[in-house]
């Protein structure tokens, strides 16, 4: 595919050096803090990188038996790698499986070992971790061979569209017709709630709440079904899932193992919409974004969620300086600018004046901030009022913009958002409606170049100035004892007016400050590459 000149604004280049040097200020004590944690899901996607997988009959994965059992020994500040393979030293012949199901029973004690039986636990652990590690590198080469064969398809903005009906064994086919139709990214939208579920359910479901659980063997069959259909249509179909929620981690390293290709993996959003423990939050995301920068994974933010809560305008530069702290976040925990779904969105009440004008400043704002990223574009929900004519037409103004200010994905809006959940002839008529735009204006960016004085410029320039305003206010906290204005800035409602104080929120008890001997062979391997 022949690149496509980008479209820009002419911003003050010392005003964007300043903003990005004041995300980083703003990010490094959190970064401190998540290198200072660790928590009860990065151990147990470390456990599920070595190879351990199951439930017992009550459906509670062996993961989690495993390490509630150790955490009742030791604690969890050590690490699980040191004791569950110094335990499996000690025993002959058991593998995980069976020491999970024998800790479960309280038939196995747990200690932390030291001197040479630290050594022996921490090597043997690493070998095993390494190997499911090695796993994940192996399914990146898949993807990257299955490209080539198969090819990316042939225009930019893809095209990204949802599937959620509860049942995997239905979405496959609604997912398998969606590709045939155009679509470029199937993302399967998680049941409601899982998020707070402090586990990974197992196996293929087929119940859920608006949407599908997320599971390994969900993961597997899904992309298996679209790796087909990539097949006959002659161009890779990409999967996208949510690594978000309290079992962020856990559902990274399966996304890893099993192919997928996006992730929804944002830095704040459970903390400020699931009232997930801030510090929870960050530790998690860190590692979590550490197997998606080693898988090969594009991850999406979820900065559209702001506007959801707060007004698109007023708010447009709370959505900037999420982007540029998802970036720092990011690209700390090693994540490529390819790998950068930065995302924002089409909400700007229709009734304002210059509405659309403001839409491509915001737009275009983000195109030249970051221009190597795959920008996802997210289309307008909150003022979608159930007319489906003017619907229709609001989501065509969407596609419009996506293709002036040349996003890379662009989420296929729904005219009857607000109404029913879509029929399979609604999401036809909204990928026309894709179609049509695309097919017409998809290479206008190439012609649009805003004034350097008019409106637009002007409007962005405003919002990044006010970007550096509130990073600089940020800054300006007086700290607490976690030691970051950022969660104070969190903690007084600063992102999507939602107040989440640092020492509150869900998920906090599996939290644990690490000890000196604390060991990790799965973060221990990532921050190696």
């Amino acid at each position: 595919m022949t690149p496509r000149p980008r479209p820009r604004l002419d911003l003050d280049s010392d005003m964007v050096k300043h903003a990005r040097r004041l995300a980083r200020q703003a990010g490094r004590p959190i970064v401190r803090i998540a290198k200072q944690h660790t928590t009860v899901s990065v151990e147990r996607a470390m456990l599920r990188l070595a190879g351990l997988s199951g439930a017992d009959p009550d459906g509670t994965p062996w993961v989690n038996r495993l390490l509630d059992a150790v955490r009742a020994d030791v604690g969890l500040e050590h690490g699980l790698a040191m004791p569950v393979w110094d335990a499996l030293l000690r025993t002959d012949n058991l593998d995980l499986l069976t020491l999970a199901k024998r800790a479960a029973a309280g038939d196995v004690p747990f200690r932390v070992p030291e001197g040479r039986e630290a050594t022996r636990a921490q090597t043997a652990s690493h070998k095993r971790v390494a190997a499911g590690i090695r796993k994940v590198d192996a399914r990146r080469r898949e993807r990257e061979r299955l490209i080539k064969r198969w090819g990316d398809p042939p225009q930019k903005p893809w095209i990204y569209l949802i599937v959620a009906t509860g049942d995997i064994y239905e979405d496959i086919p609604q997912a398998q017709a969606a590709a045939r139709e155009g679509a470029d990214i199937i993302a399967v939208i998680r049941s409601t709630g899982q998020s707070l579920l402090d586990f990974v359910p197992e196996g293929a479901t087929r119940e859920g709440f608006a949407g599908t659980y997320a599971t390994q063997e969900n993961f597997r069959l899904m992309r298996q079904a679209l790796d087909e259909t990539s097949k006959q249509l002659g161009r890779y179909v990409r999967l996208t899932n949510y690594a978000s929620g309290l079992c962020m981690p856990e559902i990274a390293a399966l996304a890893g193992l099993e192919r997928l290709d996006m992730m929804l993996n944002d830095s704040m959003y459970g903390i400020l919409f699931r009232d997930i423990n801030p510090i929870r939050t960050f530790v998690d995301q860190r590692f979590s974004r550490q197997v998606h920068a080693r898988a090969g994974i594009i991850i999406n933010t979820g900065e559209d969620n702001y506007l959801t809560t707060a007004d698109a305008v007023e708010a447009a530069h709370t959505v900037t300086v999420s982007q540029l702290l998802n970036e720092y976040f990011a690209k700390e925990a090693g994540l490529a600018d390819w790998q950068l779904g930065l995302g924002h969105a089409f909400e700007i009440d229709p009734a304002v004046p210059d509405s659309f004008r403001l839409e491509l400043a915001h737009a275009l704002l983000a195109r030249t901030l970051f221009p190597k990223a795959p920008l996802k574009w997210m289309p307008p929900t909150r003022h979608m009022t159930g007319d489906v004519f003017r619907g229709y037409l609001l989501d065509g103004f969407f596609n419009l913009a996506g293709a002036m200010t040349d996003q890379d994905i662009l989420l296929v809006g729904m005219m009857t958002e607000a109404v029913v959940t879509p029929w399979l002839s609604d999401r036809d008529l909204a990928l026309q409606n894709v179609r049509y735009v695309i097919n017409a204006a998809g290479r206008l960016a190439e012609d649009f170049a805003p004034a350097p004085d008019g409106f637009i410029a002007r409007r962005a320039q405003q919002v990044l100035g006010e970007s550096i305003e509130l990073l600089t206010k940020i800054l300006d906290h007086p700290g607490t004892d976690f030691g970051a204005g950022l969660l104070d800035a969190i903690a007084d409602g600063t992102f999507g007016l939602m107040k989440r104080p640092a020492d509150a929120g869900k998920g906090l008890e599996g939290v644990a400050e690490k000890a000196r001997d604390y060991y990790n062979p799965a973060t221990a391997i990532l921050e190696e590459s």
